[in-house]
Protein backbone atom coordinates (compact mmCIF):
# COMPACT_ATOMS: atom_id res chain seq x y z
CA UNK A 1 0.00 0.00 0.00
CA UNK A 2 1.42 3.26 -0.94
CA UNK A 3 1.45 6.12 1.93
CA UNK A 4 -0.59 8.89 1.50
CA UNK A 5 1.88 11.37 2.17
CA UNK A 6 4.59 11.63 -1.23
CA UNK A 7 6.91 13.92 0.10
CA UNK A 8 7.71 13.76 4.03
CA UNK A 9 10.19 16.03 5.42
CA UNK A 10 12.67 14.70 7.94
CA UNK A 11 13.72 17.47 11.17
CA UNK A 12 15.93 15.85 13.96
CA UNK A 13 17.78 17.71 16.41
CA UNK A 14 19.44 20.58 14.54
CA UNK A 15 19.99 22.53 17.11
CA UNK A 16 22.62 20.44 18.64
CA UNK A 17 25.71 21.61 17.03
CA UNK A 18 27.74 21.21 19.87
CA UNK A 19 26.74 18.09 20.22
CA UNK A 20 29.53 15.16 20.85
CA UNK A 21 30.83 12.86 18.00
CA UNK A 22 28.79 9.28 19.60
CA UNK A 23 25.51 11.19 20.32
CA UNK A 24 25.41 13.00 15.99
CA UNK A 25 26.01 9.51 15.38
CA UNK A 26 23.16 8.00 17.50
CA UNK A 27 21.34 10.53 15.80
CA UNK A 28 22.52 9.83 12.26
CA UNK A 29 22.02 6.05 12.67
CA UNK A 30 18.20 6.88 14.26
CA UNK A 31 17.17 9.25 11.23
CA UNK A 32 18.88 6.79 8.78
CA UNK A 33 16.81 4.58 10.23
CA UNK A 34 13.58 6.13 10.07
CA UNK A 35 13.86 7.66 6.49
CA UNK A 36 14.74 4.31 5.18
CA UNK A 37 11.34 3.09 7.01
CA UNK A 38 9.55 5.71 5.13
CA UNK A 39 11.32 4.71 1.60
CA UNK A 40 9.44 1.04 2.06
CA UNK A 41 6.01 3.03 2.94
CA UNK A 42 6.80 5.00 -0.55
CA UNK A 43 7.74 8.17 0.25
CA UNK A 44 10.18 10.46 -0.82
CA UNK A 45 12.42 11.87 2.08
CA UNK A 46 13.84 15.16 2.55
CA UNK A 47 16.10 16.06 5.72
CA UNK A 48 15.47 19.17 6.59
CA UNK A 49 19.16 21.59 5.78
CA UNK A 50 20.86 21.84 9.63
CA UNK A 51 19.82 18.29 10.45
CA UNK A 52 21.58 17.13 7.26
CA UNK A 53 24.61 19.24 7.52
CA UNK A 54 25.01 18.15 11.77
CA UNK A 55 24.87 14.46 10.88
CA UNK A 56 26.21 13.81 7.64
CA UNK A 57 23.09 12.74 5.88
CA UNK A 58 23.15 15.58 3.05
CA UNK A 59 25.70 13.03 1.61
CA UNK A 60 22.74 9.93 0.85
CA UNK A 61 19.23 12.20 1.23
CA UNK A 62 18.26 15.33 -0.26
CA UNK A 63 17.84 18.06 1.29
CA UNK A 64 15.95 21.98 1.51
CA UNK A 65 15.39 24.47 4.12
CA UNK A 66 12.49 25.01 6.60
CA UNK A 67 10.77 27.13 3.80
CA UNK A 68 11.41 24.75 1.08
CA UNK A 69 10.10 22.24 3.21
CA UNK A 70 6.41 23.76 4.18
CA UNK A 71 6.68 24.56 0.41
CA UNK A 72 7.47 21.10 -0.83
CA UNK A 73 6.01 18.33 1.49
CA UNK A 74 3.02 16.58 2.88
CA UNK A 75 3.89 16.33 6.41
CA UNK A 76 6.98 16.35 8.71
CA UNK A 77 8.34 13.98 11.03
CA UNK A 78 10.29 15.04 13.69
CA UNK A 79 12.34 13.54 15.81
CA UNK A 80 13.71 14.83 19.05
CA UNK A 81 12.23 16.53 22.13
CA UNK A 82 9.75 19.21 22.61
CA UNK A 83 12.20 21.78 22.04
CA UNK A 84 13.00 20.29 18.56
CA UNK A 85 9.05 20.33 17.25
CA UNK A 86 8.29 23.80 19.38
CA UNK A 87 11.49 24.90 16.54
CA UNK A 88 10.10 23.48 14.03
CA UNK A 89 6.53 23.93 14.40
CA UNK A 90 6.68 27.75 14.66
CA UNK A 91 8.29 27.88 11.27
CA UNK A 92 6.26 25.41 9.38
CA UNK A 93 2.94 26.41 10.97
CA UNK A 94 2.61 29.02 7.84
CA UNK A 95 2.50 26.80 5.51
CA UNK A 96 0.14 24.36 7.32
CA UNK A 97 1.90 21.30 7.10
CA UNK A 98 0.56 18.97 9.50
CA UNK A 99 3.64 17.47 11.71
CA UNK A 100 4.16 13.66 13.23
CA UNK A 101 6.48 14.25 16.71
CA UNK A 102 8.85 10.75 17.28
CA UNK A 103 10.31 10.87 20.70
CA UNK A 104 13.84 10.93 21.14
CA UNK A 105 14.19 13.47 23.87
CA UNK A 106 12.59 13.24 27.52
CA UNK A 107 9.41 14.05 28.66
CA UNK A 108 7.82 14.17 24.92
CA UNK A 109 4.04 16.21 25.05
CA UNK A 110 4.32 16.92 22.08
CA UNK A 111 6.45 13.99 20.61
CA UNK A 112 4.35 11.42 21.75
CA UNK A 113 5.69 8.58 19.54
CA UNK A 114 8.08 6.12 21.22
CA UNK A 115 10.56 5.67 19.08
CA UNK A 116 11.20 1.79 19.78
CA UNK A 117 7.82 1.74 18.44
CA UNK A 118 7.60 3.79 15.64
CA UNK A 119 7.57 1.40 12.39
CA UNK A 120 4.21 0.14 14.24
CA UNK A 121 2.83 3.37 14.98
CA UNK A 122 3.70 5.23 12.20
CA UNK A 123 2.77 2.42 9.35
CA UNK A 124 -0.88 2.91 9.50
CA UNK A 125 -0.34 6.69 10.22
CA UNK A 126 1.10 7.44 6.68
CA UNK A 127 -1.71 5.54 5.49
CA UNK A 128 -4.88 7.86 6.41
CA UNK A 129 -5.38 6.24 10.07
CA UNK A 130 -4.89 9.18 12.39
CA UNK A 131 -6.03 12.21 14.61
CA UNK A 132 -5.73 15.38 13.67
CA UNK A 133 -4.79 18.58 16.57
CA UNK A 134 -4.28 21.77 16.07
CA UNK A 135 -2.63 24.16 18.10
CA UNK A 136 -2.77 28.23 18.17
CA UNK A 137 0.42 30.24 18.23
CA UNK A 138 0.47 33.52 19.74
CA UNK A 139 2.45 36.46 18.13
CA UNK A 140 4.16 38.75 20.00
CA UNK A 141 5.76 42.24 19.76
CA UNK A 142 8.09 44.29 21.51
CA UNK A 143 7.06 47.96 20.82
CA UNK A 144 9.37 50.93 22.23
CA UNK A 145 8.69 54.37 21.35
CA UNK A 146 5.81 53.22 19.29
CA UNK A 147 8.41 51.33 17.45
CA UNK A 148 8.32 47.05 16.99
CA UNK A 149 11.54 46.76 17.46
CA UNK A 150 11.27 42.55 17.68
CA UNK A 151 8.26 40.49 16.88
CA UNK A 152 8.05 36.23 17.57
CA UNK A 153 5.81 33.79 17.33
CA UNK A 154 5.20 31.61 20.05
CA UNK A 155 3.74 27.58 20.96
CA UNK A 156 4.45 27.62 24.65
CA UNK A 157 4.78 30.75 26.19
CA UNK A 158 5.96 34.23 26.31
CA UNK A 159 8.19 35.21 29.49
CA UNK A 160 9.22 38.32 30.67
CA UNK A 161 11.52 38.30 33.88
CA UNK A 162 14.29 39.83 35.45
CA UNK A 163 18.16 39.06 35.08
CA UNK A 164 20.19 36.54 37.03
CA UNK A 165 21.61 38.68 39.47
CA UNK A 166 18.94 41.84 39.93
CA UNK A 167 15.82 42.07 41.81
CA UNK A 168 11.83 41.79 40.92
CA UNK A 169 10.35 43.49 37.95
CA UNK A 170 7.56 45.63 38.13
CA UNK A 171 5.38 45.17 34.76
CA UNK A 172 1.84 47.21 34.44
CA UNK A 173 -0.22 44.78 32.65
CA UNK A 174 -3.19 45.69 30.24
CA UNK A 175 -6.05 43.25 28.72
CA UNK A 176 -7.41 44.68 25.75
CA UNK A 177 -6.43 48.30 26.93
CA UNK A 178 -7.95 47.69 30.34
CA UNK A 179 -5.62 47.96 33.44
CA UNK A 180 -5.53 44.74 35.18
CA UNK A 181 -2.66 45.16 37.53
CA UNK A 182 0.59 46.48 38.56
CA UNK A 183 2.49 42.77 38.79
CA UNK A 184 5.96 43.01 41.39
CA UNK A 185 7.63 39.72 40.87
CA UNK A 186 10.56 37.78 39.41
CA UNK A 187 8.48 37.62 36.09
CA UNK A 188 5.42 36.75 34.42
CA UNK A 189 4.42 34.25 31.70
CA UNK A 190 1.55 34.46 29.39
CA UNK A 191 1.22 30.59 28.24
CA UNK A 192 -1.31 28.80 25.84
CA UNK A 193 -2.88 25.50 26.81
CA UNK A 194 0.10 23.54 24.88
CA UNK A 195 2.56 25.41 27.27
CA UNK A 196 0.27 24.94 30.36
CA UNK A 197 2.41 21.70 30.44
CA UNK A 198 5.79 23.68 30.49
CA UNK A 199 6.74 26.49 32.54
CA UNK A 200 3.35 27.60 33.91
CA UNK A 201 3.44 24.32 35.73
CA UNK A 202 5.94 24.51 37.56
CA UNK A 203 4.73 28.17 38.78
CA UNK A 204 1.56 26.45 39.90
CA UNK A 205 -0.55 27.74 36.99
CA UNK A 206 -3.61 25.18 36.10
CA UNK A 207 -2.95 22.16 32.65
CA UNK A 208 -5.58 23.49 30.15
CA UNK A 209 -6.79 21.31 27.84
CA UNK A 210 -5.69 21.79 24.32
CA UNK A 211 -9.01 22.47 22.96
CA UNK A 212 -9.84 25.02 25.90
CA UNK A 213 -9.46 28.83 23.31
CA UNK A 214 -7.79 30.54 26.52
CA UNK A 215 -3.99 32.15 27.46
CA UNK A 216 -3.12 31.42 31.29
CA UNK A 217 -0.90 34.52 32.78
CA UNK A 218 1.10 33.22 35.76
CA UNK A 219 3.60 35.08 38.16
CA UNK A 220 6.64 33.77 38.54
CA UNK A 221 7.68 34.07 42.31
CA UNK A 222 5.31 37.12 42.91
CA UNK A 223 6.01 40.03 45.70
CA UNK A 224 2.32 39.89 46.72
CA UNK A 225 0.95 36.00 47.33
CA UNK A 226 -2.32 36.97 46.34
CA UNK A 227 -1.24 36.99 43.10
CA UNK A 228 -2.28 33.96 41.22
CA UNK A 229 -2.27 32.52 38.01
CA UNK A 230 -5.74 33.89 35.79
CA UNK A 231 -7.13 31.90 32.58
CA UNK A 232 -8.39 35.07 29.96
CA UNK A 233 -9.87 34.21 26.47
CA UNK A 234 -7.73 33.73 23.91
CA UNK A 235 -9.29 36.28 21.87
CA UNK A 236 -8.24 39.03 23.98
CA UNK A 237 -4.54 41.02 23.67
CA UNK A 238 -2.38 41.04 26.57
CA UNK A 239 0.18 43.75 27.26
CA UNK A 240 3.02 44.32 29.62
CA UNK A 241 4.87 47.17 30.64
CA UNK A 242 8.26 47.29 31.65
CA UNK A 243 7.91 50.08 34.93
CA UNK A 244 10.89 48.45 36.94
CA UNK A 245 13.76 46.22 37.12
CA UNK A 246 16.99 45.57 35.91
CA UNK A 247 18.26 43.27 32.74
CA UNK A 248 14.55 42.65 31.63
CA UNK A 249 14.42 40.62 28.83
CA UNK A 250 11.54 39.04 26.97
CA UNK A 251 11.57 35.31 25.58
CA UNK A 252 9.54 33.21 23.44
CA UNK A 253 8.98 29.39 23.84
CA UNK A 254 12.65 29.81 25.37
CA UNK A 255 14.25 29.92 22.06
CA UNK A 256 14.25 33.47 20.65
CA UNK A 257 14.92 36.65 23.35
CA UNK A 258 14.77 40.22 23.61
CA UNK A 259 16.34 42.38 25.81
CA UNK A 260 14.23 44.76 27.28
CA UNK A 261 14.36 48.69 28.53
CA UNK A 262 11.88 50.52 30.72
CA UNK A 263 8.70 51.96 28.97
CA UNK A 264 9.24 48.90 26.39
CA UNK A 265 5.47 47.42 25.92
CA UNK A 266 5.25 43.55 24.94
CA UNK A 267 1.61 42.53 23.25
CA UNK A 268 0.89 39.59 22.80
CA UNK A 269 -2.37 38.09 20.94
CA UNK A 270 -3.71 34.93 19.07
CA UNK A 271 -1.54 34.38 15.91
CA UNK A 272 -3.55 33.80 12.63
CA UNK A 273 -1.40 30.16 12.25
CA UNK A 274 -1.51 27.10 13.99
CA UNK A 275 0.42 23.91 14.33
CA UNK A 276 -0.89 20.94 13.10
CA UNK A 277 -0.09 17.85 14.64
CA UNK A 278 -0.96 14.51 13.81
CA UNK A 279 -1.29 12.00 16.55
CA UNK A 280 -1.84 7.92 16.75
CA UNK A 281 -5.48 6.52 16.10
CA UNK A 282 -6.75 6.31 19.89
CA UNK A 283 -4.99 8.97 21.12
CA UNK A 284 -6.32 11.48 23.78
CA UNK A 285 -4.37 13.97 25.88
CA UNK A 286 -5.43 12.71 29.22
CA UNK A 287 -3.67 9.37 28.40
CA UNK A 288 -0.74 11.72 27.71
CA UNK A 289 -0.66 13.54 31.21
CA UNK A 290 -1.05 10.26 33.24
CA UNK A 291 2.00 8.94 31.31
CA UNK A 292 3.86 11.92 31.40
CA UNK A 293 3.35 13.00 34.52
CA UNK A 294 3.42 9.80 36.34
CA UNK A 295 -0.58 10.09 37.65
CA UNK A 296 -1.94 6.79 38.96
CA UNK A 297 1.38 4.70 39.19
CA UNK A 298 0.55 0.96 40.12
CA UNK A 299 -3.30 1.39 39.04
CA UNK A 300 -5.06 0.81 35.69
Amino acid sequence: MTSKFRHVALVGKYQASTASDASTAQSREVLQDIADFLQTQGCEVIVEAETAAHTGLHQRLPSMDVDGLGRHCDVGIVVGGDGTMLGIGRHLARYGTPLIGINQGRLGFITDIALDDYQHVLQPMLHGQYEEDARPLMHARVVRNEQCVFEALAMNDVVVNRGGTSGMVELRVEVDGRFLSNQRADGLIVATPTGSTAYTLSVGGPLMHPSIPAWLMAPIAPHTLSNRPIVLSDQTEVMMEVVGGRDVSANFDMQSLASLLHGDRIYVRRSAYSVHFLHPVGWNYFSTLRKKLGWNEGGY
